[in-house]
């Protein structure tokens, strides 16, 4: 029903610290060598971002998220905003926290791949 909601919030989040680490790292001059930590989480923030596209759109597709008040059909009535609640609660933040957890995956190994090239030279 909103389980999109979670790592769409997840998103905004992720994308205003990415912004906030890009100034910092601008103005330290971090070195180019290897790939910056707001580069890093610019993967994050696609991850979640079009995971959240997709399954919005899903939700759209099948009639939960209407172009009116209250915009979620499950809002209109307590029992299913409980419902709505339950899910978010927990199929939004399993979704959040695997795709995280992907993220932070791919993020070690790309660095183990770039100290061991940086190692060679």
């Amino acid at each position: 029903m909103a389980c999109f909601i979670v790592p769409a919030a997840e998103a905004v989040v992720t994308t205003v610290a990415a912004k906030i680490i890009k100034k910092n790292e601008e103005k330290k001059g971090v070195s180019q060598d290897a790939p910056r930590f707001s580069e890093k989480l610019g993967l994050l923030n696609n991850m979640l971002w079009g995971g959240s596209a997709l399954l919005a759109f899903e939700h759209v597709w099948h009639g939960e998220v209407v172009p009116f008040f209250p915009f979620l059909t499950a809002a209109s009535d307590p029992a299913a905003t409980a419902e709505m609640l339950h899910e978010m609660a927990t199929s939004g933040t399993a979704m959040a926290v695997v795709v995280t957890a992907a993220w932070a995956g791919i993020s070690i190994v790309s660095s183990k791949i770039t100290a061991s090239e940086v190692a060679k030279k």
